[in-house]
C-alpha cells in the first residue's frame, strides 16, 4: 500500500490506538502470535494518562456491580496481574483493605456491600466489630461502628505495569508509534488506512483502546460508543512518615457516585488519599483545585487526625472515563475489521489483563487467525518499590557497580545505576516525567528541586534532547 506521494505505507495485522494499560495489555496479549502489531500513542510515552493518575489499587472486584463484564474481568484481572507482577517485578503488596461504618452510614450498608462480594464469587469479605476495626487500624479516628474486611485489595505500581506490558509487546515484536495522534482512518480494499501525523500506517483490523478519547476515536470508524464522560479525582500523597499511620486500605461505604475516599499505603512508602469525585466539561481537566484538596485533607485528617501534622509530598488529578452505560464496552466487528475496548472506568488497572485476554477471544472467534508464535524471555522490570532491596542498600551491587550506590535524587534514593538501566530498556525514557515514572527520580518531597538539574543533564546526553528542550516540555 503506498501514499499520495508514492511511498509505502508500513502495514499491520492490528493496529492498536491507545497505549495506557488496556492498550499495553491488549498488545502483549497480541504479540504472543503470529501477527504484525502496531501499539500506537498520542503522547510521547506508554501510560501517560488515566494509567498515572490513579489510586493504584488492585482491586479484588468484591464491589463491582454484579454480573456485569467488569465484575467477571476485575476479579480474574486481579489473579492475572497479581502473577504477572511476581513474574516480572512489578511493585505489588496485598496488603487488604478494611471497610469501615461510621454513625452517620446506613445501618444496612455493610450487608448489602457483602452480600454483593458474594453474588460476585467473592467469599473472602468478613465482617469486623468496631473493636476489630481498631485493632487493624488503631490510628483511626474515634466513633467507628463496625466494618469488612477485605483481604485481597493490594497496593501496586500504576508506572511500572502498564511499562512492564509495553516493554514485553515491544520484545515480542510489536511496533510501538509515540507521538502518533490518529487524525483520521479511511476505508480501502479491506484494510484501515490511518493517518498518524508525521506517518500513515495501515491495518486489516484496529482495535480502539484510547481510554477517555474513546468514543470520538470511535467516530473515526462509524462505529457505535458509549458516551465517555470524564470524572476527575484528585488526590494527596503525604510525606513518607504518614507511611505507617495505616496498615490496609482504608475504605469507606460507597455512594452512588463513587467509591468514596480512601487511605491507602503507597509501594513507595507514601500515604495516598483520595479521590475526590467531580463530573468535568472537558477531557483535559486535570488541574487540581484548591477546594477539592482542602476537601480531601479534612476528610483525611478527620478519618485519622495524626495527620494533621504530616507534609503533604504532591498533590494530582486524574480524569476517568465513564460511559453512560455503566459497563465496559468491548466489541468487535469483523465487516469493519474494528475492535473497542472502552468505557473502562477506574478499574481499568485490575482488569486490564482480563480485558485483554477477552479482546484476543472476541478477535480470535470473529475471523482474526491467531498462530502461536515460540515466547520469548520475558521482560525483567526494575523495582522501583520499598518491599525489596534496592541498589542503594545492596553492597553487592555497589560492589558490581559502583554507580549503584552512587544517588542522584536523595528524596527517593534513585543512584546512577538505575537512571542508566531505564536508558536501555525496551522503552527509555524521553522526558523528565518518563524518568520519573522508571526511577522515581524527581518525585519525592522535594519534587526535583535538587536532583532536576542532575536529571535533566543525564537524559539530555541519551536522548539527544538540549537541556531547555525538555525542561520546556516538563513545564508544560
Amino acid at each position: 500500500m503506498f501514499d499520495s506521494n508514492g511511498r509505502s505505507i508500513p502495514s499491520f495485522d492490528v493496529a492498536v490506538i491507545g497505549a495506557g494499560v488496556v492498550g499495553c495489555a491488549i498488545a502483549r496479549a497480541l504479540s504472543h502470535f503470529r501477527l504484525d502489531i502496531a501499539l500506537v500513542e498520542a503522547s510521547n510515552d506508554v501510560g501517560t494518562g488515566t494509567s498515572k493518575a490513579n489510586s493504584a489499587i488492585l482491586h479484588s472486584g468484591f464491589d463491582a456491580p454484579p454480573r456485569s463484564l467488569e465484575s467477571k474481568l476485575v476479579s480474574r484481572g486481579h489473579r492475572m496481574l497479581t502473577d504477572y507482577a511476581a513474574a516480572v517485578d512489578i511493585p505489588l503488596q496485598r496488603v487488604g483493605a478494611t471497610l469501615v461504618a461510621w454513625p452517620s452510614d446506613d445501618s444496612a450498608s455493610l450487608d448489602r456491600i457483602q452480600s454483593r462480594a458474594v453474588e460476585n464469587g467473592y467469599r473472602s469479605v468478613e465482617r469486623l466489630t468496631a473493636e476489630q476495626v481498631y485493632t487493624r487500624e488503631p490510628r483511626l479516628a474515634t466513633g467507628a461502628v463496625n466494618g469488612l474486611a477485605i483481604p485481597d485489595e493490594s497496593i501496586v505500581c500504576p508506572f511500572t505495569t502498564p511499562l512492564a506490558l509495553a516493554s514485553e509487546a515491544v520484545a515480542n515484536g510489536v511496533t510501538l508509534l509515540l507521538d502518533s495522534p490518529l487524525r483520521s482512518a479511511q476505508r480501502a480494499d479491506g484494510r484501515w488506512e490511518l493517518d498518524l501525523g508525521r506517518a500513515q500506517i495501515s491495518a486489516r483490523w484496529v482495535v480502539n483502546a484510547a481510554g477517555l478519547h474513546g468514543d470520538s476515536v470511535a467516530r473515526l470508524f462509524d462505529s457505535s460508543s458509549p458516551e465517555i464522560r470524564p470524572r476527575r479525582g484528585q488526590f494527596v500523597i503525604f510525606d513518607k512518615t504518614a507511611g505507617d499511620l495505616v496498615n490496609t486500605i482504608v475504605l469507606g461505604v460507597p455512594t452512588p457516585l463513587s467509591k468514596g475516599v480512601l487511605l491507602a499505603p503507597t509501594v513507595f512508602g507514601n500515604l495516598l488519599l483520595g479521590p475526590t469525585a467531580e463530573d468535568v466539561e472537558t477531557k483535559d481537566a486535570t488541574e487540581t483545585t484548591e477546594s477539592g484538596i482542602s476537601r480531601l485533607l479534612d476528610q483525611g485528617r478527620a478519618l485519622v487526625p495524626d495527620l494533621a501534622g504530616v507534609e503533604v509530598t504532591s498533590t494530582y488529578a486524574g480524569l476517568r472515563a465513564v460511559p453512560d452505560t455503566g459497563d465496559y464496552h468491548i466489541d468487535v466487528d469483523q465487516a469493519s475489521g474494528y475492535g473497542c475496548a472502552i468505557g473502562i472506568r477506574s478499574t481499568g488497572l485490575s482488569a486490564a489483563m482480563a480485558i485483554a485476554e477477552h479482546l484476543v477471544n472476541l478477535l480470535s472467534d470473529d475471523g482474526l487467525s491467531l498462530e502461536s508464535k515460540a515466547p520469548r524471555d520475558r521482560v525483567s522490570m526494575a523495582y522501583i518499590g520499598e518491599a525489596k532491596l534496592r541498589p542503594h542498600r545492596d553492597e553487592a551491587s555497589i560492589a558490581k557497580d559502583p554507580d549503584a550506590g552512587r544517588v542522584i535524587c536523595f528524596c527517593e534514593l534513585t543512584t546512577l545505576a538505575e537512571l542508566e538501566r531505564s536508558a536501555t530498556s525496551p522503552i527509555p525514557p524521553t522526558s523528565i516525567d518518563g524518568v520519573w515514572r522508571r526511577t522515581r527520580a524527581t518525585g519525592g518531597r522535594c519534587q526535583g528541586f535538587y536532583c532536576r538539574a542532575h536529571v535533566v543533564e543525564w537524559l539530555a546526553t541519551k536522548s539527544g534532547q538540549t537541556a531547555n528542550a525538555l525542561l520546556k516540555a516538563g513545564a508544560e
